[in-house]
């Protein structure tokens, strides 16, 4: 079995947004990021249409952005975290920027957009629908341009232990196995949601990360918290595409084939938060009704506003300025994953997990939107 000549640097299990910050925060120290895929394709990160949550507006400041965290979470978050979190985020943004991310501007301002269960508006966009596609083309670059940073392409098998501690990495690449030596491991490897049938996730999207840190040892939490998106389009795809949330922000609301707004009486109507519209769309389901999200109210600016959605719609043979959406809930994060201190530890000495992999408590039951 061939070893890897990387010598015993820390390897990065998982290439998006997660796995390739950690692997730019750690520069110039030398690291592996090992990815599945070619770098900036494959992953949910890449996918995200919706933008990044930070309190940046005038009106608007941590403590709020905290607060609407806490709500969302039905009371489990850890409180801590969330006000650690929350009041970086407007520094992540400029992180990001000097990366050479193009988030939307209007008016010579950051374009803010409102999303569910937040009381401002917040959300930073790039490219309308496109957040994620341009964060990652800026990243990938980024990682491209820095010498301290190895990609290898293959899939991680087994973590390798040693006194209880980590090892070494196990992978399958092209040309097949490969041992990596180290005694620091990062997972990044992202959620689960491919596990379901009806998912905005990637299909390869199955939790590995998670098996690989429970049969090395590491304590798992929070399984049992996955989150579904209310609006996949409802096209019987696999995976379903995600109408980003972002369009009830501009004003599309939720109806059944009769035409009645069965969200109405709910506090926050459209804009509630995400299990409480995804139960309510599935109520309706159940009743034998379809759901549609209309948004022919605004008419041709739909397909300037969200573009890749238009797109897809176009493919399914909707044209979002003059037809309803349908829509279901489809998997789309899970909250739980392998739980972390605050700096990211595992468990098992030499183990740290982070993005959707890990469980912070950021997003105690309920992940909040864009978050």
């Amino acid at each position: 079995m061939p070893g890897c000549d990387i010598g015993m640097a820390p390897v990065i299990i998982g290439a998006g947004l997660a796995g390739l910050m950690t692997a730019l925060r750690l520069a110039p120290l030398p690291v592996v990021v090992l990815a599945k895929a070619p770098l900036g394709e494959g992953t949910s990160s890449g996918w995200a249409q919706g933008g990044l949550a930070a309190a940046i507006g005038a009106d608007d400041d941590p403590g709020l952005h905290c607060a609407d965290t806490l709500a969302a979470g039905d009371g489990l978050c850890d409180r801590d975290t969330a006000q650690r979190i929350t009041a970086a985020a407007p520094s992540a943004i400029e992180t990001l920027m000097r990366y050479g991310v193009r988030f939307d501007h209007r008016d010579g301002r950051h374009a803010l957009g409102l999303e569910a269960a937040h009381s401002r508006h917040r959300i930073i966009h790039a490219g309308g629908d496109s957040t994620g596609r341009e964060i990652m083309r800026a990243v990938s670059a980024a990682v491209r341009a820095t010498p301290s940073i190895t990609v290898v392409n293959g899939r991680a098998r087994r973590l390798l232990m040693a006194d209880g501690a980590i090892a070494g990495v196990l992978a399958v690449a092209a040309q097949g196995p490969m041992l990596l030596p180290t005694g620091r491991v990062v997972i990044a490897t992202g959620g689960l949601g491919g596990l379901f049938r009806h998912t905005t996730n990637p299909s390869g999207a199955l939790g590995e990360g998670l098996a690989l840190a429970a049969l090395a040892g590491a304590t798992l939490s929070d399984m049992e918290f996955v989150q579904f998106h209310p609006t996949a389009l409802d096209d019987g795809g696999a995976p379903l595409s995600l109408v980003s949330e972002a369009v009830r922000g501009a004003g599309a609301v939720l109806v059944n084939e009769t035409g009645a707004r069965f969200l109405l009486g709910t506090p926050g109507a459209e804009l509630a938060p995400r299990d409480v519209v995804s139960r309510a769309i599935w109520g309706q389901l159940m009743l034998g009704h379809r759901c549609f999200l209309e948004a022919r109210s605004l008419g041709d600016d739909f397909g300037r506003r969200f573009p890749r959605i238009t797109a897809r719609c176009l493919a399914a043979g909707i044209d979002p300025a003059r037809h309803p959406i349908p829509v279901r809930p489809a998997a789309h994060y899970h909250m739980g994953g392998i739980a972390v201190d605050p700096g990211g530890r595992s468990t098992v000495p030499g183990l740290w997990a982070c993005g959707e992999a890990s469980a912070t408590g950021l997003h105690g039951a309920n992940r909040l939107a864009s978050n």
